[in-house]
């Protein structure tokens, strides 16, 4: 057994499939299939079921993913911390972000971290909820990790460090129905509207859920889990949207309108890395992300 096998193996658990995961690798699929039938061989163990043209984990599948991520990730911390010893010049950083966390503070992270480092690349990886966002890191899908929640994570699966709190805003089309002159909505006056929400575990679901269950009666108009799509409907008239103060500037771009509300309720944003060592990249991600939150400069490499 390698790494590239159990990079190969967890091309598919990612991908969904061989044929995907083939074409990720730029590998034919029966050179991949038979690098994963070596690597069962030597565990002695079938890791995938395969039902017609799907693939299925079979428990002993399952048990290998953290494993293998960790082995992987100790291959790329080894190789990247050897680069690294004439500075950092090339490599990646992998992070998981929330849509919302992604349009800010992420945008303002990545734009700093490139001026310091433009020769390193990003990769965001979708996450919807904080439980996403966590796995992602604990289990090394990705080393770091940006996330909202009304409370901070626990930091005993990841390293947590806390940036500034986004607060909820409104979000109404020009025509809406509050007065042209209305800069602050309370919760209260929401009752008989119709709410763009989005999925379970999500902050602005739970906000509109508090809201409900404070007897508000307000419409769920639409669910929707594409948060590029909240602006459209807004705009569309499908109904408003409660959401972070990081869509503030977009929203007024796209004509929208972004009222306060009170009573003032907020969610903490977290960065998160994993517990143990981190590539050079992703550690200087981290500096440039908190030296720019801590209101203090970093300086590019000579």
């Amino acid at each position: 057994m390698d790494v590239r096998q159990l990079e190969y193996f967890l091309a598919v658990v990612d991908h969904g499939g061989f044929n995907r995961a083939a074409t990720a690798l730029y590998l034919s699929q029966p050179s991949l299939s038979q690098a994963i039938r070596t690597l069962e061989r030597d565990l002695g163990s079938e890791l995938f079921h395969r039902i017609g043209r799907r693939v299925v984990l079979t428990e002993a599948g399952t048990a290998l993913i953290e494993p293998a991520r960790t082995a992987v990730r100790g291959l790329e911390l080894a190789r990247a911390s050897v680069e690294s010893v004439h500075g950092l010049r090339t490599g990646r950083v992998e992070i998981a972000a929330m849509p919302s966390q992604a349009v800010a503070p992420l945008t303002g992270m990545i734009s700093r971290f490139h001026r310091a480092h433009p020769e390193v690349s990003v990769t965001v990886r979708a996450a919807f909820t904080p439980r996403d966002v966590t796995e992602m890191v604990r289990t090394g899908v990705t080393e770091l990790g940006l996330l909202a929640s009304p409370a901070a994570p626990p930091d005993t699966e990841v390293r947590t460090h806390p940036l500034p709190e986004q607060r909820f805003v409104l979000l109404a089309p020009p025509d809406g129905p509050f007065a042209p002159d209305t800069t602050v909505v309370d919760r209260k006056d929401l009752a008989g509207q119709r709410l763009i929400v989005g999925q379970q575990g999500t902050g602005m679901r739970r906000y509109v859920d508090d809201l409900i269950a404070e007897g508000v009666k307000v419409t769920l108009a639409v669910e929707t889990e594409h948060r590029v799509a909240i602006l459209p409907l807004v705009l569309a008239g499908a109904g408003l949207a409660v959401v972070t103060d990081a869509w503030r500037d977009l929203a007024r771009q796209a004509g929208v309108r972004v009222l306060d509300l009170e009573p003032r309720t907020s969610l903490r944003v977290t960065l998160v890395t994993r517990h143990g060592a981190t590539t050079p990249a992703a550690e200087a991600f981290l500096r440039t992300a908190l030296a720019e939150h801590a209101g203090t400069d970093v300086e590019p490499p000579p």
